[in-house]
């Protein structure tokens, strides 16, 4: 596992803030949030993330059946705060066989859904096909959120966008088959709202796709 932060749109090497600039800087993309090390699934983890948070931490909430939290990234440092929070889920697919989603909030050009999504980005901008109704509905924060399909992404995934709150929301959903989920109208919390029930999260072992 990386122990040092990264660029959140190529996981290259960063530069921390010092003399020749306030902000940190990654050699192909420029200024960027830095993705700190991935943090393994835990309740106490998951906190330290939530604290720091700007943009919502989305969950399915509760969990699918069977389904357990499988790690968490965020993209930022301590003087700017999370811009961008990625939180891993994994469980038995629709039709067997282990599936995984991925649900990532994040301001305009941090580039982390993108990345994880497997497209150029920053942003889901053409690739969002959005002269389609809705392909899929969740209800974020108790709001409807409409998410389109997202083209250009690797095979073996798939990949939704829209907005909630203000900011992009990604669901990237391993393999293509489990995203039959996302037909079930999710119901998403953001965990900077939820209570004591967070307490009670299962965890399961850390997904590879957050190293990615």
């Amino acid at each position: 596992m990386r122990g040092e932060p990264s660029c959140p749109k190529c996981g290259g090497r960063v530069r921390a803030p010092g003399l020749f600039a306030d902000s940190w800087q990654c050699d192909v993309h420029g200024t960027v949030y830095p993705l700190q090390p991935v943090v393994p699934p835990s309740v106490e983890g998951l906190g330290v993330v939530v604290h720091r948070a700007q943009v919502p931490v989305w969950m399915p909430w509760p969990l699918p059946v069977g389904w357990l939290f499988s790690g968490i990234a965020a993209a930022g440092d301590d003087r700017s705060g999370g811009r961008a929070t990625a939180v891993a889920c994994s469980g038995p697919g629709p039709f067997g066989g282990p599936g995984e989603l991925m649900l990532i909030a994040e301001e305009l050009g941090v580039g982390l859904g993108a990345r994880y999504a497997g497209i150029d980005g920053p942003d889901p901008g053409p690739n969002m096909c959005v002269n389609k109704p809705p392909h899929a509905k969740v209800l974020a924060a108790g709001r409807p959120t409409a998410l389109w399909h997202v083209g250009g992404a690797p095979d073996d995934r798939v990949v939704f966008a829209g907005e909630a709150r203000g900011l992009w929301l990604w669901a990237i959903v391993w393999p293509e088959e489990t995203g039959l989920l996302m037909y079930d109208e999710l119901v998403l919390t953001d965990l900077r709202d939820a209570g004591a029930e967070v307490d009670l999260l299962p965890c399961g072992a850390l997904t590879p796709r957050l190293l990615a």
